[in-house]
């Protein structure tokens, strides 16, 4: 006999046993496993009664957490006459269980059914495998919130017609189209860097676990990227001020220097070119411009529409607009090939541009003089152009075939 219920203690030891593995193999807390064992009892126990038998109130469900035993309780109130089985009980039956119980006591009372466990089973490790899973989505979700707004490596998993799933470690991101660099072609086993946008409990498709929306077009991908290839950005010397992106074709970066003795623009360069052609490999071959930042917002305009020389620049401080005034010959330079160069430059100093060439400038002050009076000749301000914002670039005198 002693043998016997050694072998029963053993077995049920070994339950707990294999709990404590799997929570240590998964890296998920023990009592949350038992809790999880404890709700899908509690479950099988009320599918499991027979018809027309009365669910108890106030259920609960304990394991303990040594020998893996299992009993189930109704909490039932002590009442002088009983209306209500599933949630009251007599005193005289109260006392059989506990003689110290009370008239108003809550009576714990032991339902474990005969062969409980056994018929429960099943349906117990559905539910504690869905638990398991839920509190492993819940571990990664926790890991990659916290890569929000980072940059990640990624092997490309499967290219379909509307987004590209790549594959991040213990999860999956999805790469939209519309966050896909136009024109870069993708294939299965790719490794590609890409910018975390946002986590998701779940996908959008059923709980299939922690979905991450990564990005290659984001402007801060290429932040980022100077970031790991240049030791001045990393270590806060030089920094990034701004940065313009037209993900596929151009982006224009600001950069400032807290070290008069480091150039920021040779820094993120590097030695032959070597910083930022590694960039420029990684987005496959977009064109960087990488311009010195200014507090004078003149000089900083002015940088900003390399590589047009520019002669003068015009700042109406309190519209934040500026007239740019460029040679005859660099017109169709500083505004760009369909006015990508000033629509950069706009948007990297968030100050509105209306670019003029010398001639037309000219012209228009020779306009403003003939329509002064001829006994007043005071010295006029320079003339600037209303905008509708940072879109709005005015582009006088562009070519539509115009190229950097």
């Amino acid at each position: 006999m002693r043998a016997v219920k050694t072998e029963k203690k053993n077995d049920k030891s070994e339950i707990v046993e294999a709990l404590k593995a799997l929570a240590k193999e998964k890296g998920i807390s023990e009592e949350l496993l038992f809790n999880a064992i404890e709700e899908a009892l509690k479950a099988a126990y009320k599918k499991n009664l027979t018809k027309g038998e009365v669910v108890p109130a106030n259920l609960s469900v304990t394991m303990n957490r040594e020998t893996g035993i299992a009993h189930v309780y109704a909490r039932k109130l002590i009442v002088p006459e009983v209306e209500e089985p599933a949630s009251q009980i007599s005193l005289e039956d109260a006392h059989r269980l506990r003689p110290d119980y009370q008239m108003g006591d809550i009576a714990e009372v032991d339902v474990t059914p005969t062969g409980f466990l056994r018929v429960a089973a099943q349906t117990a490790k559905q539910v504690i495998m869905q638990r398991i899973r839920e509190a492993e989505r819940g571990k990664i979700y926790d890991e990659y919130i916290e890569k929000e707004s980072e940059i990640l490596t990624a092997i490309v998993q499967r290219v379909e017609p509307k987004a590209v799933y790549v594959e991040l470690g213990r999860t999956e991101g999805v790469l939209e189209q519309q966050d896909m660099i136009p024109g870069e072609v993708l294939h299965d086993g790719d490794h590609i860097k890409v910018y975390v946008l946002e986590v998701h409990r779940s996908g959008p498709v059923g709980p299939r676990g922690p979905q991450v929306r990564v990005s290659r077009i984001h402007p801060n991908l290429v932040k980022r990227l100077f970031e790991m290839e240049v030791p001045e950005i990393a270590g806060g010397v030089v920094t990034i001020k701004s940065i313009a992106r037209e993900a596929g074709s151009r982006t224009k970066m600001a950069v400032h220097s807290s070290d008069m003795m480091i150039d920021p623009v040779g820094a993120c360069v590097g030695q032959r070119g070597s910083r930022v052609d590694r960039v420029v490999e990684e987005l496959k071959g977009e064109k960087i411009d990488i311009i010195k930042w200014s507090a004078d917002p003149a000089e900083f305009v002015a940088n900003a529409l390399n590589p047009a020389h520019v002669l003068s620049v015009f700042v109406a401080e309190g519209e934040k607009a500026c007239r740019v005034v460029v040679p005859d010959n660099q017109l169709s330079l500083a505004i760009g090939k369909e006015g990508q160069n000033a629509r950069l430059a706009a948007k990297l100093t968030g100050w509105k541009i209306d670019i003029k060439s010398q001639s037309q400038a000219a012209a228009l002050t020779d306009m403003v003089d003939e329509e002064a009076p001829e006994e007043a000749q005071p010295e006029l301000p320079p003339v600037i152009s209303p905008f509708d914002g940072l879109e709005g670039v005015e582009l006088s005198g562009a070519d539509e075939d115009d190229t950097l």
